[in-house]
């Protein structure tokens, strides 16, 4: 394990929001099954400038790939079952299948998408380099997915992913990053 994933894996492990779903990811029981996106490097930024360990957290993402049940509600059932289990975890669970999402996707945000192939597939679509990251625990340590690797996540830089994202929602996102982590290096859309 490299120095960048050694410090993720010690800034996930200490906190208490993201430790006993780590400690318990076997539990979730979810087909190609990921802690994914903004937690993991607000995690890692709450270490870094010293805020309280939830501070800035709205959600925790956790996603999965089922292409065998598409339906809205076996997601739903999905993700009543996964906050259930962690119901003593003071932030929202989100737990998506990204199977489905380009179903929905049209609707929120005024453009249709391809169907992904896998979570890792998707992960390269998320709007910021430094939030484009999924880690899980495997039999002999730790699996991580990041597409653009860890720089920006580790150097406090949001760099616009634009893959898929909109200028629009990553500008919100990185707007309401600064606002709570005032010390982060936010890249322009333009730049």
């Amino acid at each position: 394990m490299d120095d960048h994933c050694a410090l993720l894996v010690s800034a996930l492990t200490a906190s208490p929001l993201i430790s006993p779903i780590l400690e318990n990811f076997d539990r979730i029981g979810l087909p190609d099954c990921w802690l994914v996106a903004g937690a993991l490097a607000q995690t890692v930024w709450n270490r870094r400038f010293g805020y309280d360990p939830g501070h800035g957290i709205a959600d925790i993402d956790i996603v999965y790939f089922d292409p065998g049940d598409l339906s809205e509600r076996g997601e739903a059932r999905q993700a009543a079952r996964v906050r259930a289990l962690f119901e003593s975890v003071p932030a929202w669970i989100d737990v998506k299948n990204q199977a489905r999402v380009h179903l929905w996707y049209a609707e929120r945000f005024g453009y249709g998408i391809e169907p992904y192939d896998s979570v890792s597939d998707a992960i390269t679509t998320f709007p910021a380099t430094a939030t484009s990251i999924g880690i899980r625990p495997v039999a002999d340590g730790w699996q991580w997915d990041a597409p653009f690797g860890f720089d920006d996540l580790m150097s406090a830089t949001v760099r616009p992913n634009k893959t898929q994202a909109s200028r629009e929602v990553y500008e919100n996102k990185a707007e309401r990053w600064q606002t709570l982590w005032p010390e982060l290096d936010v890249i322009g859309w333009d730049d």
